[in-house]
């Protein structure tokens, strides 16, 4: 048996009916929201009771027998309710039938009757406006039209339906436990996807579709968004990030938020790759103006430290050149010049850099141990801040030699601004050290954006830097059982340094080349979980033979058992390989270490034996080799190993008899 629906009236019926709505100029999205000029409610209170007779009236017609009897009701209802009179609401509510409702909806989703846009349009408006009523909003009847409500959306509408969609999901999912996960296993969120293009700019069905979405995002987690929805999100970015640009209230805001969760998430690797291949399109010019507005206004921190987290995640995805940018989208207000980007974010990180360092400092030395809750959140935000001013140091250098990118009063300015940021660092990490503390994840991340200034500028704070060489290169991160990391991310500054004599006997006099000779031992054991690429492999090894080239002028006595660990690893290391770098590199630097010792004192040491030895011994034996028989360019710098290699040879080659055998072999 065919389930009743209104179509069932009488056609004559239906015909009179709406006529009557459009009669009464009967305005769909306004339902109990406002009243047309010819239905005023009544304003003096001696009509309170005959208002008070006529909704009892209409109360009556909506709980009668017949659908003409209902919809005349919903009609004339409006006359006698307003959009916070809540009461009034809830007995319209309870007078409809849930069937009646259900009917009328299902009822404008058939296809085929001249009416049944009207019907549906009806039926939403009559459900968006009694969600209105947060008691009525969070009930299972409203929440079990909201997979209809998706549905609808599904199709092509007029602007006014739609918004009265957007109002209901909104209104039912904000004030319901379960409303949001509904919504998006309904297929909301692709839903929102294919309107939010063709919304127009300022108006309220758009902010309605914003808040959608913000809502969505606040409920479901990004790795469940990213699986399911991830080509619809890529479509959604673009726009978002155009609204961000465009609006100059207080949504602007909340796009804030919703991009800042979108592109800093863990989860959001695949989206970024789609992102990247549109890196072309205008979004990321629209971002770019909204994080400058951001920035460049008193805001709230918490809002200054979002734009700094979508800037990052920005220059991460389409590289640091974002930041000085000279594209331009027609439909913004003015064009920003190409550095002021690049300034306030700097200028923004550096004041958060130096405000999270003084709240640590204050939690972790002079505060009770209850602050300490705080710590984890801080830490992050400042490793988005020095992920930034990496950033822009990289930038710097990468443009330092083009004409025309940045004006000299910019550079200047970056210059000056890295220069106090480094300062400042440096003082934390002194005062970590004065404290005795030299463990812990901000120290480490410190030691990290120190290293990446200082490899490009290796004189600046040169006299904080010669104080604090041995303490930075022994900072910890909170999972490490000795100092590693820190001495890596300060390897390119100590190839630098180590060039100088004086730079070597700052190392040597501190004791800190041991700890460089420690990480290059464990960087060419070939942990994947310590060293993703080669390049500290060799940094170290430049390191290294530099500090060995320049020891005889430094006069201090140096711990050789430091030396023999190198010996061994390298021994292991160049085993085998075919790389002629590797085997040049390696075996310089043995050259050089044997300078200083004999076969026999080197056979002294634990776990030095002869196999040992024979392994060093065919290690230099092929680098003589390698070179003699041209296996490999010839370069300058493999010409110069070459040397050192030789000249060593002849110098210690009567104390090392097996490496002798091997080589006239």
């Amino acid at each position: 048996m065919e389930r009743p629906t209104i179509y069932n009236l009488p056609p004559q019926v239906l015909n009179n009916t709406i006529q009557t709505l459009v009669s009464h100029n009967f305005q769909y999205h306004h339902f109990l929201l406002t009243q047309t000029m010819e239905h005023q409610l009544p304003s003096s209170s001696s009509s309170s009771s005959s208002s008070s007779s006529s909704l009892d009236d209409c109360l009556k017609l909506l709980s009668g027998e017949t659908d003409e009897q209902r919809l005349a009701g919903l009609l004339l209802v409006t006359k006698f309710c307003n959009s916070d009179d809540h009461p009034s609401i809830l007995k319209v509510y309870h007078a409809i039938s849930p069937r009646f409702l259900e009917r009328l909806l299902r009822t404008g989703m058939r296809e085929g009757n001249e009416n049944c846009e009207a019907y549906l349009h009806l039926g939403v408006s009559v459900l968006a406006a009694l969600c209105r009523v947060p008691e009525i909003a969070s009930s299972g009847d409203m929440q079990s039209k909201v997979p209809s409500i998706v549905q609808v959306m599904e199709n092509d509408l007029e602007p006014s339906l739609l918004e009265d969609c957007y109002e209901f999901l909104l209104l039912s999912c904000t004030n319901s436990e379960n409303g949001v996960s509904t919504l998006f296993e309904s297929g909301g969120l692709r839903a929102l996807a294919v309107h939010l293009p063709s919304l127009p700019d300022g108006s309220h069905v758009l902010e309605l579709s914003l808040r959608l979405v913000q809502l969505v995002f606040s409920k479901i987690s990004m790795d469940i968004i990213i699986n399911r929805y991830l080509t619809d999100l890529s479509t959604m970015v673009p726009f978002i990030a155009r609204q961000f640009a465009l609006l100059q209230n207080a949504l602007k805001f909340d796009m804030l938020r919703l991009l800042c969760v979108i592109l800093s998430s863990d989860h959001s690797v695949p989206l970024h790759t789609i992102l990247r291949s549109k890196s072309s399109d205008t979004w990321p010019v629209y971002i770019r103006a909204g994080v400058v507005d951001i920035l460049q206004n008193r805001v709230a921190p918490d809002q200054k430290l979002q734009g700094l987290i979508v800037a990052e995640s920005m220059v991460s995805l389409v590289g640091e050149r974002w930041l000085i940018d000279q594209k331009f989208a027609p439909d913004l207000h003015k064009p920003t010049p190409s550095d002021k980007c690049l300034l306030l974010v700097l200028e923004s990180a550096r004041v958060e850099i130096a405000v999270l360092l003084n709240e640590l400092a204050y939690i972790k030395y002079e505060a009770s141990s209850s602050k300490s809750e705080a710590l984890p959140l801080k830490i992050r935000n400042l490793a988005i801040a020095f992920s930034l001013v990496e950033k822009v140091v990289r930038l710097i250098s990468s443009i330092s030699e083009e004409a025309g990118i940045c004006t000299d009063e910019t550079f200047t300015k970056v210059i000056s601004g890295l220069n106090e940021t480094l300062e400042v660092v440096l003082e934390y990490l002194k005062d970590a050290k004065d404290h005795g503390q030299s463990k812990g994840d901000d120290l480490l991340a410190s030691v990290r954006v120190a290293g990446s200034y200082l490899a490009e500028a290796p004189l600046a704070c040169t006299e904080k830097v010669k104080d604090l060489l041995s303490y930075l290169l022994s900072a910890e991160g909170e999972n490490e059982s000795s100092p590693f990391l820190s001495v890596c991310f300060m390897l390119p500054f100590l190839c630098q340094a180590t060039m100088t004599t004086d730079g070597v006997r700052i190392l040597a006099s501190s004791g800190a080349y041991k700890t460089v000779m420690d990480c290059l031992v464990r960087l060419v054991e070939k942990d994947p979980h310590l060293v993703e690429d080669s390049s500290s492999i060799f940094l170290a090894c430049d390191t290294v033979m530099n500090f060995l080239l320049k020891r005889e002028h430094i006069h201090i006595q140096l711990d050789e058992s430091a030396f023999v660990n190198v010996l061994k690893a390298l021994a292991y290391w160049t085993e085998g390989t075919q790389d002629s770098s590797i085997v040049m590199m390696a075996s310089s630097i043995c050259s050089l270490i044997f300078e200083a010792m004999s076969e026999e004192s080197l056979l002294r040491y634990p776990d030095v034996d002869k196999n040992i030895l024979i392994k060093l011994s065919q290690l230099i034996a092929r680098s003589l080799t390698i070179y003699e028989g041209e296996m490999c360019d010839d370069d300058k710098s493999e010409a110069d190993l070459r040397q050192i290699i030789a000249s060593g040879y002849s110098r210690w080659s009567e104390r090392f008899p097996l490496v002798r055998q091997a080589v006239e072999r």
